[in-house]
């Protein structure tokens, strides 16, 4: 009886050491605005597939990914038992942003084909706080509460914060950091939408740093990008924050032997902040009629192709504007003509630069006109209106008159062979011929009810029927097929995350985390095993037993020895590139050899 009581203790103390337990901890509820937060997610064993919850309101850095294991003794019967236990912790470490009560949503885990989620947590974050003094403290104390990268800024330069409507600014941003430091790894470029302004990137093609100043000392800057804004409207107009995630190598604080600083990277998360631009409305007094909202220094042409032509050509009639400032954002003024000329719709081209001062360039409509009689017709002058910044006063350029000469002609309009893409115009005949052949319809139908076509629907549902059972038994063979079923939803996986991995080039934890998904689950849906019996070992062997080659079989543990590691090791683009080749033809080779 004894025995039977000490097995049933054993056996309920092995059961609840074997359930799944997934938890998410922080060392307290409430925090300082001024103080960094440590938040771990712990799965008693090894969990694939881990999903992080939503941050808000705090920057965050990580994860970083612990496995270890613990061992447990029983003792029945007078035996000793030991049993292993592995568990896994994700380390994330938070920066508050502002104040106020936040709830970390749950994270997901997979484990043995089941997704387990942790409870959610709740952070008071509160007014600064006192932090202790660190001088007492040993360097590694001092080293986990310095903020590291404190004196890299990330800055929106304006070219004005005043402009008028339509007047271009210029927005550059600049990455400033200290000499002593270093940033690589650009990456989450976050640029605003630019609302209420019509916006033009320029991208820089080759990053580099040169020597600058911020608030009046000596720093290093890289300019990250520039944009030029014309303001559509007036009135305060907010620019939202640009944002951007680095790399950045800092001082410690520590030296080395040699008295050298020993220097740390570390993930920094910087933004520009909300800027505002004060628009000026363009002044109502002295307004002309023709003003339609071009700003800037241009200079206005109307210009006919010929003068002298028959009745039935055509000419081409540009109006064009070339000069500096808003050459997209207004009309150009439409020409009057007389009736006896036929005029079209104009072909509007742009040849417009978009330097960082602003668009440069020229403008035009150009149309075609073809006269119907002989005459001489009187195209009257055009104006064209505009701002000028410099003078801060409305500009109007006043074209010359025009005059058509038109010699005989019979009267059909003839496309001009010097432009194919005009339509050519017919003469038109003002009577035409009455119809010789007559096509005459019968009267009498025949009715649809009764009709072929009637007992054709009619039987359709009935045919139809077998084939909805068919397909029915199958679709209930396919579900009842669980192993299948796996098969299959691990083989989607492993493209799914393989996918995540391109998208993440360039970004080494969630590139090198999304690679090791696609190959457990690879060999998970080829192997035909659960994730607790992914080890390396169990791996090696089933291969084997599948005839894989010994050359594929090194080549895989390899890359995935690769992947476990680069997590924890400084990566390049061009490494990350060459995994995901690697990857693929790994997966391409055994899926050729694991028929």
């Amino acid at each position: 009886m004894k025995k039977i009581v000490l097995g049933l203790i054993f056996f309920l103390s092995f059961s609840v050491s074997a359930q799944v337990k997934f938890e998410a901890k922080t060392e307290r509820n409430s925090y300082g605005i001024n103080e960094n937060i440590q938040l771990v997610f712990i799965i008693n064993n090894e969990g694939d597939n881990f999903e992080p919850p939503k941050f808000e309101g705090f920057k965050i850095s990580g994860p970083t990914i612990f496995k270890g294991q613990d061992e447990e003794t029983f003792y029945v019967n007078g035996k000793i038992t030991h049993k292993r236990k592995v568990y896994t912790k994700y380390y994330y470490y938070l920066t508050p942003t502002k104040k106020g009560t936040f709830t970390i949503g749950s994270a997901t885990i997979e484990y043995n084909g089941t997704i387990y989620k942790s409870q959610p947590i709740k952070i008071t974050i509160t007014d600064p706080i006192q932090l202790p003094n660190y001088q007492g403290q040993n360097p590694r104390q001092r080293q986990q509460n310095y903020d590291f990268g404190e004196g890299i800024h990330l800055v929106g330069e304006l070219s004005t914060k005043n402009p008028h409507v339509n007047e271009p600014v210029t927005v550059i941003y600049k990455l400033y950091f200290p000499y002593n430091s270093s940033v690589s790894n650009f990456r989450n470029f976050q640029a605003p939408k630019y609302e209420d302004f019509w916006s033009q990137y320029i991208d820089m093609k080759q990053l580099r740093a040169e020597k600058g100043k911020y608030n009046g000392k000596d720093y290093g800057v890289v300019v990250l990008r520039k944009v030029i804004l014309y303001p559509l409207e007036a009135g305060a107009k907010k620019i939202e924050p640009f944002k951007i995630d680095v790399d950045a190598e800092v001082p410690t604080g520590r030296s080395d032997w040699f008295g050298r600083l020993e220097m740390k990277t570390v993930e920094k998360s910087l933004s520009t902040g909300i800027q505002t631009i004060n628009v000026k409305p363009l002044p109502e007094n002295g307004k002309p009629a023709s003003y339609t909202g071009a700003v800037g220094k241009y200079d206005f042409k109307v210009t006919p192709s010929k003068t002298t032509l028959k009745a039935g050509e055509s000419l081409d009639l540009e109006v064009s504007v070339s000069g500096k400032g808003n050459l997209k954002l207004f009309t150009l003024p439409k020409p009057v003509v007389p009736s006896a000329l036929e005029m079209y719709d104009p072909a509007h081209t742009e040849n417009v630069q978009t330097p960082v001062t602003g668009m440069v360039g020229k403008i035009s409509d150009k149309y075609t006109i073809i006269p119907q009689f002989k005459g001489k017709y009187t195209i009257k002058p055009i104006e064209f209106s505009y701002y000028d910044l410099a003078s801060k006063s409305y500009k109007t350029i006043k074209s010359k008159e025009i005059i058509i000469d038109v010699l005989e002609g019979d009267g059909t309009a003839i496309a001009n062979n010097q432009n194919t893409n005009k339509q050519a115009i017919q003469k038109k005949e003002v009577f035409q011929f009455n119809k010789l052949k007559t096509e005459f319809v019968s009267k009498s139908r025949e009715d649809f009810l009764g009709s072929g076509l009637f007992y054709s629907l009619l039987l359709a549902p009935l045919l139809l029927i077998p084939i909805v059972m068919i397909a029915r038994k199958q679709k209930e063979a396919k579900d009842a097929d669980v192993v299948g079923n796996r098969i299959r939803q691990n083989s989607k996986l492993v493209k799914k995350y393989l996918s995540d991995a391109k998208k993440q080039m360039g970004d080494k934890v969630p590139f090198y985390m999304a690679m090791e998904k696609a190959l457990h689950n690879f060999l998970k849906a080829k192997l035909h095993i659960e994730t607790v019996e992914m080890s390396k070992d169990n791996i090696i062997e089933l291969l084997q037993q599948r005839n894989a080659s010994e050359e594929s079989i090194s080549q895989l543990m390899e890359l995935m020895n690769d992947c476990e590691f680069a997590r924890y090791a400084p990566a390049t683009d061009i490494a990350m590139t060459n995994d995901f080749e690697r990857a693929v033809e790994r997966i391409s080779e055994l899926e050729k050899q694991l028929k």
